[in-house]
């Protein structure tokens, strides 16, 4: 019965990636146990998968910030780890810090070789290199490296094998709503309000609320501009990330730029539209089959016209 370890820390899009990798491994080796080691802000999303028996969260955002005041955190986090039994630790992200946390293990520490790995140097730190094609999605990759290192070959559609938490959100429409994610972290990657306007009168008028949620003071100003401009949409309240699954997974579909909830939709299940505006969706874009439909590219946005047409090819799918 082995005891695998899972190394995939940020981001959030990244995390949700590698979680078909846990399905893939449970359908080759059922007996298999599976601990994941992921940033303390993202432990919510392999925790959704039944297949994970444990999460392990670590804090590296917060810990480079203030190394020296965090180094006794950082040692007990390492020694935690090497005193757990683990038969084989891989590393699917492939960057020096996950890597360098794949060396606190006790275990065969496998993960990218030099040629496959994000950062090259990541990979003199793994007992075993297994070389992945970088021209794939992000989520193929997982998936082939995993079977190399475990010996097996995934094959098919990949299933990310998580289900929203049920969850009694009283500011939700009770009718049937659409998720508008008109947030991102980077302004070149937006879609102009105006056309989050005009979708949301047309999803209006095709009986259907829009809610757009935010995470910051000035999302939450964007949101309330939108509001105000599209008839009966919802303002959500400040929500974590627990409560945006939930919202998500009960939501007719979903509309977003490039952001880690779009990611998360698509996960669900969710009929989901991303919009890209700044960025190349063909490697780590939406990856959910006919559910999810990436829209644009860098320096092409979609416009609403695009975006009305693909909700009703993945809107077919459910």
């Amino acid at each position: 019965m082995p005891d695998v370890l899972l190394i995939k820390t940020s981001s959030m899009g990244d995390v949700l990636h590698n979680l078909p990798v846990v399905t893939d491994i449970h359908k080759h080796i059922p007996d298999a146990h599976i601990d994941w080691v992921v940033e303390e802000s993202f432990s919510l999303l392999p925790a959704l998968h039944p297949g994970i028996r444990r999460i392990i969260p670590v804090a590296m955002r917060r810990w480079r910030k203030s190394l020296w005041q965090s180094r006794s955190e950082m040692r007990a986090a390492c020694h935690d780890l090497r005193t757990r039994h683990y038969d084989l630790a891989l590393d699917t992200q492939g960057l020096l810090k996950s890597a360098l946390i794949t060396r606190c293990v006790s275990a065969l520490r496998c993960g990218f070789d030099r040629n496959s790995a994000r950062e090259p140097l990541a990979s003199l730190l793994y007992d075993r290199t297994y070389s992945v094609a970088r021209n794939q999605h992000a989520v193929e990759r997982n998936r082939q490296l995993a079977g190399q290192a475990l010996g097996y070959n995934p094959e098919g559609t990949p299933y990310y094998g998580i289900r929203a938490p049920s969850l009694a959100l009283p500011w939700l429409p009770a009718g049937p709503y659409v998720v508008l994610l008109h947030a991102t972290s980077r302004d070149d990657k937006l879609w102009d309000e105006s056309n989050w306007i005009a979708l949301g009168k047309h999803l209006h008028q095709a009986g259907m609320r829009a809610v757009l949620p935010w995470g910051n003071p000035q999302e939450k100003a964007r949101s309330e501009r939108l509001c105000l401009a599209v008839p009966e949409a919802v303002n959500t309240p400040r929500i974590d990330l627990n409560e945006a699954a939930a919202m998500i997974g009960n939501a007719r579909a979903v509309i977003g730029v490039d952001t880690g909830l779009s990611h998360l939709a698509a996960a669900l299940g969710v009929p989901t539209i991303g919009i890209y505006t700044a960025t190349d969706p063909g490697l780590t874009g939406l990856y959910a089959g006919a559910r999810a439909i990436n829209l644009g590219g860098a320096g092409t946005a979609p416009t609403v016209n695009e975006v009305i047409t693909a909700l009703l090819t993945v809107s077919e799918h459910v």
